[in-house]
């Protein structure tokens, strides 16, 4: 059974008044725009919000080898003051447009505070659950961990299933999941067969009903179709 991480209407309150904040306090500052693939600039003292965009977060480890820590979606902060991991990089997955702040900022407003609170528990239960997955010793059970929780964070419902937004190599599902590209390659084409995913005309991962069970569909993801 899978579980949903977020409530679908406390996101949408904690973005919208995000957002409102962030106009009210930072209305002249300027957006930072990022094109797809771009390396994002991370300091000590900064702070990131996606304003637009999905952001990739990881690390590398010595043998060179990349590593995918998470994904920054809209109104999500990152950066350098919110982790311990070094190196940490964060990369444009797609168009990204950021708003920077800093730490002495968001200390500052109380405003700005309690609006980014939501989000970085968004964030921690996201890494808790990539955590997760170390658990599943079989590698296809990662793999479909890790794409649910896709589904779950940049996902789009449709009548057949949750549709990925962005589409990722997969050499890099094959490094969130400590595997090789050849088994990423080999278990889609056998998750395809099973009829638990499909891929799109525009080679986008779509999950279908099946994977998330009658009940679930019935009442998480359903309401979500139900709005759009």
């Amino acid at each position: 059974m899978v579980h949903s991480l977020i409530s679908d209407s406390s996101l949408l309150t904690s973005t919208v008044g995000l957002r409102q904040s962030l106009e009210q306090l930072y209305a002249e500052r300027p957006l930072y725009p990022f094109d797809s693939g771009q390396e994002i600039e991370l300091l000590p003292d900064d702070i990131w919000i996606v304003a637009r965009g999905i952001v990739q977060l990881g690390t590398l480890y010595d043998t060179g080898d990349e590593s995918l820590l998470g994904l920054a979606c809209s109104s999500s902060p990152f950066g350098l003051p919110l982790t311990s991991i070094r190196p940490y990089q964060a990369i444009a997955l797609t168009h990204i447009d950021l708003i920077k702040v800093t730490l002495d900022e968001i200390q500052a407003s109380t405003a700005l505070t309690h609006s980014l609170f939501p989000h970085l528990s968004r964030r921690l239960a996201q890494s808790e659950a990539m955590a997760a997955m170390a658990g599943y010793r079989r590698v296809e059970d990662r793999l479909k961990h890790l794409l649910v929780l896709l589904s779950q964070e940049i996902g789009q419902v449709t009548e057949a299933g949750v549709r990925l937004n962005i589409r990722l190599t997969h050499q890099q599902l094959a490094n969130a999941i400590g595997t090789t590209r050849v088994t990423i390659t080999r278990l889609l084409s056998l998750l395809r067969q099973e009829r638990w995913l499909t891929i799109d005309r525009q080679r986008h991962i779509l999950l279908l009903k099946s994977c998330y069970g009658a009940n679930f569909w019935g009442e998480k993801v359903g309401k979500r179709l139900g709005s759009i």
